[in-house]
């Protein structure tokens, strides 16, 4: 653990901890614990079929807690699908439709260079609600590769952060180790050179523990305060480069190095899980949910039984395994249970995590979500009312195996089409009966293509429009 770069982090929140109104409020106001692992495939836990590497620690939570299969993220890459997990809006309002870059290739693309600090975040009002706020992990919302005067965490309602190559403030940048003889190789993507807070280096394959040490430093001086905390663990894992421990490299191929990351990644995360487990203070009033940003990279994770990879609007790209764990919050019916039946999305955890923190709605604010803190919390099996968008990124026009790939694409109950930007080239399919999206339907229902096409392209013809109809990438897919 790398005590300067823990000790950074935690400074800004020393005078907020301070403040703490006392248990009485800790008592009134759950906390909150965010996992928000990058890149990971809906099979990849063993409690959603793995059956390669044991993620013993997840599932535990899982056989303590609730998982959900018809939980979706809202992009099928990174930072968009950070921006409405943290928003509760369609990240396409922000003009956040890709993974942030340089400069000029985020205006090549259409997309802001880093999200408006004036964004409904759900840290924000949890702040002002009395909650000590901190961010340990990737943030990818602003200040990465050449853009090195995006806000700071700190702007967004953070108390305290520690992040990686792609945000600014104090962070840790990896040292990648083949172990074949040679330095290990930094890997920064310029990182190293915006300045904007202190820099430590690690290991690649001890960077969630570091992001873990400083995530639980920070619950433990909220903890002694008396002061509910709201805390995001975005580890960078699994996302390439993938350099796991040297035990774990096995034959180094390209899906047994992931394994190894995933392996390591959630031995590192059950330090903060055994924490939390074994204080009976913490265990009856802390939530833990843990989740995808997106879909697999090709070639790594698993996506189960769905069709598609990270940057695709079929299931395997927005739909993500959660596990949610509460032992003193959950309807005590719901554990160990699995919900296959509600389908919600990651828009809706903002306002649902508002509710259940007792902080409510913030006036004059207007989600995309809606609040379901009866399905998050296990006594209900119902789902999101209404339609379900999604607008491909900009530059993920085609994909290996895939040919062109569908522009657009909306969720409505059982149904799901997906089709181009004028709405051609309808695809219509029955997840109730073909979730791996197998065979569409679309000539058969000619009724359902034509309404919900139309919803589609007008909820698209709505949001800030990017330059995906006229990119052709040739970047790379951070």
């Amino acid at each position: 653990m790398h005590k300067l770069a823990i000790a950074v982090c935690l400074l800004l929140a020393v005078s907020t901890l301070a403040t703490a109104s006392g248990s009485e409020k800790a008592a009134k106001h759950p906390n909150i614990v965010l996992v928000f692992i990058d890149d990971m495939g809906w099979g990849d836990f063993s409690c959603f079929g793995n059956r390669e590497v044991e993620t013993e620690n997840i599932d535990r939570l899982a056989r303590e807690g609730l998982r959900f299969e018809q939980f979706y993220v809202n992009s099928p890459i990174c930072s968009p699908s950070r921006t409405a997990i943290s928003t509760g809006q369609y990240p396409h309002r922000w003009k956040i439709t890709s993974y942030l870059a340089h400069r000029s290739l985020n205006e090549e693309r259409g997309v802001a260079q880093w999200l408006d600090p004036k964004a409904p975040m759900l840290a924000r009002f949890l702040n002002r609600a009395g909650y000590a706020t901190g961010h340990f992990g990737k943030w990818h919302m602003g200040g990465q590769r050449d853009v090195g005067e995006a806000p700071l965490i700190a702007e967004y309602g953070f108390d305290a952060s520690l992040t990686n190559f792609e945000g600014l403030g104090p962070r840790v940048l990896p040292l990648c180790n083949a172990y074949n003889g040679k330095p290990p190789r930094k890997h920064a993507l310029g990182s190293d050179l915006l300045g904007r807070g202190p820099i430590t280096w690690e290991d690649r394959s001890k960077i969630t523990a570091t992001f873990t040490s400083a995530a639980l430093e920070f619950i433990k001086k909220a903890d002694s305060s008396g002061q509910p905390f709201y805390v995001n663990l975005w580890p960078d894992d699994v996302h390439s480069p993938f350099f796991p421990p040297k035990a774990r490299r096995g034959d180094a191929a390209k899906h047994t190095l992931y394994s190894g990351v995933l392996d390591t990644m959630d031995e590192q995360l059950g330090v903060l899980f055994d924490f939390i487990r074994n204080s009976e203070r913490l265990r009856d009033n802390t939530l833990v949910l843990v989740c995808s940003d997106n879909g697999p990279e090709p070639g790594a994770g698993s996506a189960g039984p769905f069709r598609g990879t990270k940057t695709m609007l079929y299931e395997g790209g927005v739909r993500s395994s959660l596990v949610v764990w509460g032992p003193g919050i959950l309807s005590p019916e719901s554990v160990g249970k699995v919900n296959k039946t509600s389908f919600f999305a990651a828009i809706d955890l903002v306002p649902t995590l508002l509710e259940i923190s007792g902080a409510g709605c913030p006036e004059g604010v207007v989600f995309d979500g809606q609040p379901l803190p009866d399905v998050l919390l296990g006594r209900s099996d119902e789902s999101r009312q209404g339609l379900l968008f999604f607008r491909r990124p900009p530059d993920r026009p085609g994909a290996r195996g895939e040919g062109n790939l569908p522009d657009l694409a909306v969720r409505d109950g059982e149904w799901k089409l997906l089709c181009e930007y004028d709405g051609s080239q309808p695809q219509l399919y029955n997840l109730a009966n073909d979730r791996g999206e197998t065979e569409s339907v679309a000539g058969d229902h000619p009724e359902i293509v034509a309404r919900l096409t139309e919803a589609v392209l007008q909820w698209h013809q709505s949001m800030p429009p990017d330059n995906g109809a006229d990119f052709l990438p040739e970047s790379g897919n951070r």
